[in-house]
Protein backbone atom coordinates (compact mmCIF):
# COMPACT_ATOMS: atom_id res chain seq x y z
CA UNK A 1 0.00 0.00 0.00
CA UNK A 2 1.30 3.46 -0.92
CA UNK A 3 1.52 5.76 2.09
CA UNK A 4 3.19 9.17 2.23
CA UNK A 5 5.95 10.15 4.62
CA UNK A 6 4.82 10.34 8.26
CA UNK A 7 4.25 13.86 9.52
CA UNK A 8 6.60 15.38 12.15
CA UNK A 9 8.32 12.01 12.42
CA UNK A 10 11.39 12.87 14.47
CA UNK A 11 9.70 15.45 16.73
CA UNK A 12 6.73 13.24 17.59
CA UNK A 13 8.92 10.21 18.41
CA UNK A 14 11.48 12.37 20.24
CA UNK A 15 8.56 13.56 22.35
CA UNK A 16 8.03 10.04 23.69
CA UNK A 17 11.44 10.12 25.36
CA UNK A 18 11.77 6.40 24.63
CA UNK A 19 13.28 3.99 27.13
CA UNK A 20 14.88 1.00 25.38
CA UNK A 21 12.96 -1.54 27.49
CA UNK A 22 9.67 0.40 27.58
CA UNK A 23 6.21 -0.42 26.26
CA UNK A 24 4.80 1.98 23.65
CA UNK A 25 1.67 2.36 21.55
CA UNK A 26 1.20 3.88 18.09
CA UNK A 27 -2.57 4.22 17.85
CA UNK A 28 -2.61 5.35 14.18
CA UNK A 29 -0.33 2.87 12.42
CA UNK A 30 -1.16 3.66 8.76
CA UNK A 31 1.94 3.10 6.68
CA UNK A 32 4.00 2.30 9.75
CA UNK A 33 6.39 5.24 9.54
CA UNK A 34 6.12 6.31 13.17
CA UNK A 35 6.18 2.70 14.36
CA UNK A 36 9.40 1.97 12.45
CA UNK A 37 11.08 4.95 14.11
CA UNK A 38 9.90 3.84 17.57
CA UNK A 39 11.23 0.32 16.97
CA UNK A 40 14.63 1.75 15.96
CA UNK A 41 14.91 3.27 19.43
CA UNK A 42 13.70 0.24 21.39
CA UNK A 43 16.04 -2.42 22.72
CA UNK A 44 15.46 -6.18 22.46
CA UNK A 45 13.16 -6.15 25.51
CA UNK A 46 11.05 -3.20 24.37
CA UNK A 47 7.53 -3.65 23.03
CA UNK A 48 5.38 -1.71 20.57
CA UNK A 49 1.64 -2.16 20.07
CA UNK A 50 -0.03 -0.43 17.13
CA UNK A 51 -3.69 0.15 16.29
CA UNK A 52 -5.38 0.76 12.95
CA UNK A 53 -9.03 0.12 12.16
CA UNK A 54 -8.42 0.29 8.40
CA UNK A 55 -7.86 -3.18 6.95
CA UNK A 56 -5.64 -1.69 4.22
CA UNK A 57 -3.06 -0.90 6.91
CA UNK A 58 -2.64 -4.59 7.75
CA UNK A 59 -0.56 -5.00 4.60
CA UNK A 60 2.10 -2.82 6.25
CA UNK A 61 2.54 -4.97 9.39
CA UNK A 62 6.17 -5.00 10.50
CA UNK A 63 8.07 -8.32 10.79
CA UNK A 64 9.47 -7.69 14.25
CA UNK A 65 8.97 -9.85 17.36
CA UNK A 66 8.66 -6.69 19.48
CA UNK A 67 5.69 -5.48 17.41
CA UNK A 68 1.95 -6.27 17.54
CA UNK A 69 -0.60 -4.70 15.14
CA UNK A 70 -4.20 -4.62 16.35
CA UNK A 71 -6.91 -4.12 13.70
CA UNK A 72 -9.24 -2.05 15.88
CA UNK A 73 -10.29 1.53 16.59
CA UNK A 74 -8.02 3.16 19.15
CA UNK A 75 -11.06 4.12 21.22
CA UNK A 76 -10.65 0.54 22.53
CA UNK A 77 -6.98 0.95 23.47
CA UNK A 78 -7.40 -0.09 27.10
CA UNK A 79 -9.51 -3.17 26.31
CA UNK A 80 -7.16 -4.60 23.69
CA UNK A 81 -3.98 -3.89 25.59
CA UNK A 82 -5.53 -5.78 28.51
CA UNK A 83 -6.16 -8.67 26.10
CA UNK A 84 -2.39 -8.80 25.60
CA UNK A 85 -1.76 -8.59 29.33
CA UNK A 86 -0.68 -4.94 29.29
CA UNK A 87 -2.13 -2.64 31.97
CA UNK A 88 0.26 0.29 31.67
CA UNK A 89 2.60 1.77 29.06
CA UNK A 90 5.45 4.27 28.84
CA UNK A 91 4.30 6.29 25.87
CA UNK A 92 1.51 6.74 23.33
CA UNK A 93 1.70 8.39 19.91
CA UNK A 94 -1.33 9.48 17.86
CA UNK A 95 -1.29 10.98 14.36
CA UNK A 96 -4.94 11.96 14.02
CA UNK A 97 -7.09 12.51 10.97
CA UNK A 98 -7.24 10.69 7.65
CA UNK A 99 -4.15 8.97 6.31
CA UNK A 100 -2.70 10.10 2.99
CA UNK A 101 -3.50 6.62 1.64
CA UNK A 102 -7.19 7.02 2.45
CA UNK A 103 -7.26 10.40 0.70
CA UNK A 104 -5.51 8.98 -2.36
CA UNK A 105 -7.80 5.96 -2.87
CA UNK A 106 -10.66 7.49 -4.85
CA UNK A 107 -13.33 4.92 -3.95
CA UNK A 108 -13.02 5.67 -0.23
CA UNK A 109 -14.75 9.02 -0.86
CA UNK A 110 -12.52 11.10 1.45
CA UNK A 111 -11.03 13.43 -1.14
CA UNK A 112 -12.61 16.40 -2.89
CA UNK A 113 -10.43 15.56 -5.93
CA UNK A 114 -12.30 12.44 -7.05
CA UNK A 115 -15.83 11.40 -7.88
CA UNK A 116 -16.77 8.44 -5.69
CA UNK A 117 -19.66 6.91 -3.80
CA UNK A 118 -20.40 8.63 -0.50
CA UNK A 119 -18.48 6.48 1.97
CA UNK A 120 -15.78 8.16 4.15
CA UNK A 121 -15.51 5.23 6.58
CA UNK A 122 -12.08 4.72 8.11
CA UNK A 123 -13.18 1.16 8.87
CA UNK A 124 -15.23 -0.72 6.30
CA UNK A 125 -16.85 -2.61 9.19
CA UNK A 126 -18.81 0.47 10.30
CA UNK A 127 -22.50 0.66 9.39
CA UNK A 128 -22.69 4.45 9.21
CA UNK A 129 -21.28 6.01 6.04
CA UNK A 130 -21.47 9.37 4.29
CA UNK A 131 -24.40 8.24 2.13
CA UNK A 132 -26.53 7.61 5.22
CA UNK A 133 -25.57 10.93 6.82
CA UNK A 134 -26.43 12.89 3.67
CA UNK A 135 -29.59 10.99 2.74
CA UNK A 136 -31.07 9.87 6.07
CA UNK A 137 -30.25 12.53 8.67
CA UNK A 138 -33.04 14.96 9.47
CA UNK A 139 -32.58 18.71 9.15
CA UNK A 140 -31.66 19.22 12.81
CA UNK A 141 -28.88 16.64 12.71
CA UNK A 142 -27.53 17.81 9.36
CA UNK A 143 -27.38 21.34 10.72
CA UNK A 144 -25.53 20.07 13.79
CA UNK A 145 -22.97 18.19 11.69
CA UNK A 146 -22.08 21.14 9.46
CA UNK A 147 -22.08 23.66 12.30
CA UNK A 148 -20.24 21.65 14.95
CA UNK A 149 -17.77 19.76 12.77
CA UNK A 150 -17.39 22.00 9.72
CA UNK A 151 -17.72 25.26 11.67
CA UNK A 152 -19.88 26.55 8.81
CA UNK A 153 -22.07 29.50 9.80
CA UNK A 154 -24.54 28.81 6.99
CA UNK A 155 -25.13 25.24 8.23
CA UNK A 156 -28.95 25.73 8.42
CA UNK A 157 -29.10 26.71 4.74
CA UNK A 158 -26.80 23.82 3.76
CA UNK A 159 -29.04 21.35 5.59
CA UNK A 160 -32.18 22.68 3.88
CA UNK A 161 -30.64 22.47 0.41
CA UNK A 162 -29.59 18.84 0.99
CA UNK A 163 -33.12 17.96 2.17
CA UNK A 164 -34.67 19.61 -0.90
CA UNK A 165 -32.30 17.86 -3.30
CA UNK A 166 -32.80 14.37 -1.91
CA UNK A 167 -36.59 14.66 -2.26
CA UNK A 168 -36.02 14.32 -6.01
CA UNK A 169 -33.41 11.55 -5.89
CA UNK A 170 -30.81 10.22 -3.45
CA UNK A 171 -27.43 11.94 -3.40
CA UNK A 172 -25.24 8.95 -4.22
CA UNK A 173 -21.75 10.28 -4.96
CA UNK A 174 -19.38 13.12 -4.25
CA UNK A 175 -19.98 14.78 -7.63
CA UNK A 176 -23.72 14.97 -6.95
CA UNK A 177 -23.00 16.38 -3.50
CA UNK A 178 -20.76 19.09 -5.00
CA UNK A 179 -23.53 20.05 -7.44
CA UNK A 180 -26.14 20.23 -4.69
CA UNK A 181 -23.87 22.44 -2.58
CA UNK A 182 -22.62 24.50 -5.51
CA UNK A 183 -24.36 27.72 -4.42
CA UNK A 184 -22.26 27.72 -1.22
CA UNK A 185 -18.96 27.36 -3.10
CA UNK A 186 -17.75 30.74 -4.40
CA UNK A 187 -14.95 30.29 -6.90
CA UNK A 188 -12.29 32.10 -4.91
CA UNK A 189 -12.58 29.79 -1.91
CA UNK A 190 -14.57 26.78 -3.11
CA UNK A 191 -11.86 24.26 -2.21
CA UNK A 192 -11.58 25.49 1.39
CA UNK A 193 -15.34 25.45 2.00
CA UNK A 194 -15.80 22.07 0.31
CA UNK A 195 -13.02 20.67 2.49
CA UNK A 196 -14.88 21.93 5.59
CA UNK A 197 -18.08 20.24 4.37
CA UNK A 198 -16.28 16.95 3.75
CA UNK A 199 -14.56 17.22 7.12
CA UNK A 200 -17.91 17.67 8.86
CA UNK A 201 -19.43 14.57 7.26
CA UNK A 202 -16.27 12.50 7.81
CA UNK A 203 -16.07 13.39 11.50
CA UNK A 204 -19.71 12.39 11.97
CA UNK A 205 -19.30 9.11 10.06
CA UNK A 206 -16.28 8.08 12.12
CA UNK A 207 -17.37 9.66 15.43
CA UNK A 208 -13.95 11.26 15.54
CA UNK A 209 -14.56 13.68 18.40
CA UNK A 210 -16.07 10.99 20.64
CA UNK A 211 -13.25 8.60 19.74
CA UNK A 212 -10.63 11.23 20.56
CA UNK A 213 -12.17 12.00 23.94
CA UNK A 214 -12.39 8.31 24.87
CA UNK A 215 -8.81 7.75 23.75
CA UNK A 216 -7.42 10.69 25.74
CA UNK A 217 -9.23 9.62 28.91
CA UNK A 218 -7.94 6.06 28.59
CA UNK A 219 -4.43 7.28 27.81
CA UNK A 220 -4.36 9.03 31.16
CA UNK A 221 -5.42 5.78 32.86
CA UNK A 222 -2.81 3.54 31.23
CA UNK A 223 0.25 5.81 31.09
CA UNK A 224 2.85 5.18 33.77
CA UNK A 225 3.98 8.20 35.80
CA UNK A 226 6.56 9.91 33.62
CA UNK A 227 4.96 8.36 30.52
CA UNK A 228 4.55 10.59 27.49
CA UNK A 229 1.60 11.38 25.22
CA UNK A 230 2.55 12.70 21.75
CA UNK A 231 -0.40 13.83 19.59
CA UNK A 232 -0.50 15.31 16.07
CA UNK A 233 -3.78 16.99 15.13
CA UNK A 234 -4.92 18.59 11.86
CA UNK A 235 -7.83 20.87 12.61
CA UNK A 236 -8.88 23.21 15.38
CA UNK A 237 -11.57 20.90 16.80
CA UNK A 238 -9.03 18.16 17.51
CA UNK A 239 -6.32 20.53 18.67
CA UNK A 240 -8.59 22.32 21.15
CA UNK A 241 -9.55 19.00 22.77
CA UNK A 242 -5.94 17.82 22.95
CA UNK A 243 -4.63 21.14 24.27
CA UNK A 244 -7.30 21.39 26.97
CA UNK A 245 -6.91 17.78 28.10
CA UNK A 246 -3.14 18.05 28.31
CA UNK A 247 -3.47 21.29 30.26
CA UNK A 248 -5.89 20.12 32.96
CA UNK A 249 -7.00 16.53 32.28
CA UNK A 250 -10.56 17.41 31.33
CA UNK A 251 -12.57 18.76 28.41
CA UNK A 252 -14.87 21.14 30.27
CA UNK A 253 -14.78 23.11 33.50
CA UNK A 254 -11.75 23.60 35.72
CA UNK A 255 -9.68 21.06 37.67
CA UNK A 256 -9.92 20.86 41.44
CA UNK A 257 -7.46 22.71 43.64
CA UNK A 258 -5.27 20.92 46.15
CA UNK A 259 -4.86 21.77 49.86
CA UNK A 260 -2.58 24.69 48.99
CA UNK A 261 -4.93 26.15 46.41
CA UNK A 262 -2.98 24.92 43.40
CA UNK A 263 -4.75 23.26 40.51
CA UNK A 264 -4.36 19.47 40.64
CA UNK A 265 -3.59 18.40 37.07
CA UNK A 266 -2.47 14.99 35.76
CA UNK A 267 -0.06 16.18 33.03
CA UNK A 268 2.73 18.62 32.53
CA UNK A 269 3.15 19.89 28.99
CA UNK A 270 6.55 19.30 27.39
CA UNK A 271 7.85 22.18 25.31
CA UNK A 272 5.71 24.39 23.11
CA UNK A 273 3.41 23.64 20.20
CA UNK A 274 5.42 22.14 17.32
CA UNK A 275 4.52 22.68 13.66
CA UNK A 276 6.29 21.47 10.50
CA UNK A 277 8.90 23.68 8.86
CA UNK A 278 8.62 24.87 5.26
CA UNK A 279 10.81 22.06 3.99
CA UNK A 280 8.52 19.35 5.38
CA UNK A 281 5.40 21.13 4.11
CA UNK A 282 6.94 21.34 0.64
CA UNK A 283 7.76 17.61 0.68
CA UNK A 284 4.46 16.53 2.23
CA UNK A 285 1.44 18.77 1.69
CA UNK A 286 -0.53 16.90 4.36
CA UNK A 287 1.80 18.41 6.97
CA UNK A 288 0.68 21.99 6.32
CA UNK A 289 -2.00 21.99 9.04
CA UNK A 290 -0.31 19.61 11.52
CA UNK A 291 0.17 20.57 15.17
CA UNK A 292 2.13 18.45 17.63
CA UNK A 293 1.58 18.63 21.39
CA UNK A 294 3.46 16.55 23.97
CA UNK A 295 2.61 15.95 27.62
CA UNK A 296 4.04 13.86 30.46
CA UNK A 297 1.94 12.17 33.11
CA UNK A 298 2.77 13.49 36.57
Amino acid sequence: MEYHNPVLLQASVDGLNIKPDGIYVDVTFGGGGHSKEILKRLGPNGKLFAFDQDEDALANALPDERFVLINENFRFIKRFLRFYGVKSVDGILADLGVSSHQFDVAERGFSTRFDAELDMRMSQKNDLNAYRVVNEYDETNLRRVFLDYGELKNAPAIARVILEARETEPIKNTEQLKMVLGRFLPAHKSHKILAQMYQAIRIEVNQEMDVLKEFLEQSLEILNPGGRLSVISYHSLEDRLVKRFMKNGMFEGEPERDFFGNFSVPFKTIGKLIVPDNTEIKENNRARSAKLRIAEKI
